[in-house]
Order: structure tokens, then C-alpha cells, then sequence
């Protein structure tokens, strides 16, 4: 969804040393690996109805998507209708009964996701959450929600700069306080009715929330800004991932964004490194695409059970950049039991046989030749040191090692 607000100017780490530690609060036991499921937004947008979430939450059982993992089916901006004099929200025309919506989901074995944010309005500019966390924590958990996505938007224009004009720390005070503010009262409504939801934060990384979201409860939360279905919009998010490894783990994930797997004029090959770098990332497993009209190739890379595997790895250890050479790049990513997943992917425009690349073992984290799978074909792999490998252009080579020395 593209912002409609103004961006912070800079990281502002230092305000956090004065932030009150009686804020701190424990996790949810939710998200012990990063969640999966599908999101309206990529496909939708602002035209998502009803009969769209229940034909997505019928797609997700008839593709075998949910026998993969894919669980959450999440509405996202739109929904929102008026509040009443008692502040109460409600939904618009387009969801005529969220309660009945959810049981309806709930019944397929799936779990159902909702939107607002800390703002008045929404990035849609429907009704925000500010003034009434509690009421609308409350309400999320009467309906039977298990997931919200928290999208920062017009509470920059209406808090951040009305409060605290031209003073930075102070501005990511308040957005801090109104991010932990929502993760209480989804505590206090799980508290009343014993089902624990999911808190999503969408802030498009600003102010490295990576430092401050698990302490305030959340499970999630945006690191960069938004994707769009090309390969440089994945490229460019992917690259801002490296050095964030360290603040993933079972329980809080980096999120680089939703998946774009389907979407758009993407190669298969950019689909299926996209896919893959989201496994090696240990990020959410959002798709978005067009469930009913979906390519056999693209569910084939999306219910891929051995890449799934990685996103999955109870570990919860994020991969990273081993090393770049020319125009391809090594990610490695630790597994459960001595594992390794790698994956070598070609970021340049060529064919790499026009760029000769020789695999660096030791680069790769191997101390010697290793045997794997290629979750790609389902073939076995010898990896050997300097050894010759050609990809096509934005493909990839996805190794599992399983006795990595």
C-alpha cells in the first residue's frame, strides 16, 4: 500500500534510552515461525469484499495452500465503516457481518487477519484506531480475529508533527507509545476471551523498529517500505536486509513486506528467487495473488514443502549475505540439527556462463565438500570448492545440506 503521509527524516536510536522500561511486555506465544497465510492488499486493494475473503479462505483448502502452512486469511485497509456515539466501529456494506466472516473462515481450519492503525485514518483514509485502542482490541477479539496489521499512515500528520513539531526524539516517542498502547489492549482482549492475536506493526522501518517492536509485544514489523511486483523493488528490499539478522528469532520477525509470487510481469525465475529469499529471511509468508486463477508454476513454487521447510526451521535463525562475487550473491541460512540452506542467486541481467562463477566453499561457510538437495529440482547436489555454476539471469540455486561441516 503506498503511504499518503510524510516520512521521518532519520533513525532516532538515542530517544529509546530514555523510553520507560515499564513498557516492556512479554510475548504472546503466537508466531514461534514466521506466519503464513494470504493478504488482500497485493490482488484487491481497496475493491475487497466478503465473498473475497471467503472465496480466498475456500481457495487456500481446494490449492492445498493451507495443507502448506498458509493459515491466515487477512483483510487488509477498506473495511471500516463509521463509528457510533459510542465510539464503537463498524464495518461498511462491503462486510455486512465480520463475526459470521470469521466463524466462516475459522471453519475451514484457517485463521483470519484484520487492518487499522494508530492514526484517525487509515492509509485508505477510513476510520483509524486513535482514542480507542481498547474498543477496538475488543472488538477485533469479539469478532474472532487472530491477526492485525497496525499501519503507522495519518498518525504521523496527526500526532507526530501536531504534538511535536520539528523534534524528532520526541516524535518517536509517541509512535512508539501509540505502537506499544495497541499491543496492551490486544493483550487485555486476549486476556477476556483466551484467543492471542497476532500484532503485525507496518512502519516501513522507520526508526529501526527492529531495536524496540519485540519489547513492545510485537510479532512483526515492516523494515523497509513498500513492494511492487518487479525485480528491483525485491532486490532493493532484500539488500536492506543484510545486517538485520541478528534481532530475528521464534516469536519476532523481520518483514520485508508481503509475498508478490504471481503477481505482475515477474520471470518464473524471479518468482522462485523471491520465494527463496523469503525463506532463507525467516520472513512472513503473506501472498497476494490471484488464488482462483493461479498458474500451476506458481503454486508449485509456492507450496514448495522443502523451501517451506527453511522459512519454517524451528531454529528461527535468520540467513544472510554470505558473500557477493560479480553479479551474484551467496545467502546462506542455519538450520535445525546442523543444517545449512543455500542459495545462489545471479542478480545480474546475463546468463553467469558470460560472468564465470566458481563457488567459494569456505565463503559459504562449509569447511569442505558437502552433499545436498537442490529444492529446486529435487536433485542431488556435490558441492565442491571453485566449482562452476551457471544460472540464468535473477535465477537461483537453493542447496540444503543437511550435514553441514
Amino acid at each position: 500500500m503506498k503511504l499518503r503521509t510524510l516520512l521521518l527524516s532519520a533513525s532516532l536510536l538515542s530517544a529509546l534510552a530514555t523510553f520507560p522500561s515499564t513498557l516492556c511486555l512479554a510475548q504472546a506465544p503466537v508466531a514461534q515461525t514466521p506466519p503464513m497465510g494470504w493478504n488482500s492488499w497485493n490482488y484487491f486493494a481497496d475493491k475487497v469484499t466478503d465473498k473475497d475473503i471467503r472465496g480466498a479462505a475456500d481457495q487456500l483448502v481446494a490449492t492445498g495452500m493451507k495443507d502448506a502452512g498458509y493459515i491466515y486469511v487477512n483483510i487488509d485497509d477498506t473495511w471500516e465503516g463509521e463509528r457510533d456515539a459510542s465510539g464503537v466501529l463498524h464495518t461498511n456494506s462491503k462486510f455486512p457481518d465480520m463475526k459470521a466472516l470469521a466463524d466462516y473462515v475459522h471453519s475451514k481450519g484457517l485463521k483470519i487477519g484484520i487492518y487499522s492503525g494508530p492514526g484517525t485514518k487509515t492509509c485508505g483514509g477510513y476510520a483509524g484506531s486513535l482514542g480507542h485502542e481498547q474498543q477496538d482490541a475488543d472488538l477485533y477479539a469479539s469478532w474472532g480475529f487472530d491477526y492485525l496489521k497496525y499501519d503507522l499512515c495519518s498518525f504521523t500528520p496527526d500526532v507526530m508533527e501536531k504534538q511535536a513539531p520539528h523534534d524528532k526524539a520526541a516524535q518517536m516517542k509517541l509512535m512508539i507509545a501509540a505502537y506499544e498502547k495497541m499491543s496492551k489492549a490486544l493483550k487485555a482482549a486476549t486476556a477476556k476471551t483466551g484467543r492471542p492475536i497476532v500484532f503485525s506493526l507496518c512502519q516501513y522501518g522507520w526508526d529501526s523498529p527492529w531495536e524496540w517492536a519485540p519489547e513492545l509485544g510485537g510479532n512483526s514489523w515492516r523494515t523497509t517500505g513498500d513492494i511492487e511486483a518487479h525485480w528491483q523493488s525485491i532486490y532493493d528490499i532484500v539488500s536492506q536486509q543484510s545486517g538485520l539478522e541478528s534481532y530475528s528469532g521464534p516469536g519476532h520477525w523481520n518483514d520485508p513486506d508481503m509475498l508478490e509470487v504471481g503477481n505482475g510481469k515477474m520471470s518464473l525465475a524471479e518468482n522462485r528467487t523471491h520465494f527463496t529469499w523469503w525463506a532463507i529471511l525467516a520472513a512472513p509468508l503473506l501472498a497476494g495473488n490471484d488464488l482462483p486463477n493461479m498458474k500451476p508454476e506458481i503454486k508449485a513454487i509456492l507450496t514448495n514443502k522443502d523451501v517451506i521447510a527453511i522459512n519454517q526451521d524451528s531454529l528461527g535463525k535468520q540467513g544472510k549475505r554470505a558473500y557477493s562475487d560479480g553479479e551474484v550473491e551467496v545467502w546462506t541460512r542455519e538450520l535445525q540439527g546442523g543444517a545449512k540452506a543455500i542459495a545462489i542467486v545471479n542478480v545480474g541481467s546475463d546468463r553467469t556462463s558470460n560472468h564465470p562463477f566458481h563457488l567459494n566453499l569456505e565463503k559459504a561457510g562449509l569447511s569442505g565438500e558437502a552433499t545436498g538437495k537442490d529444492l529446486w529440482t529435487g536433485k542431488e547436489v556435490k558441492l565442491t570448492n571453485n566449482m562452476p555454476i551457471e544460472l540464468d539471469s535473477h535465477d537461483v540455486l537453493l542447496v540444503r545440506v543437511d550435514h553441514a561441516m
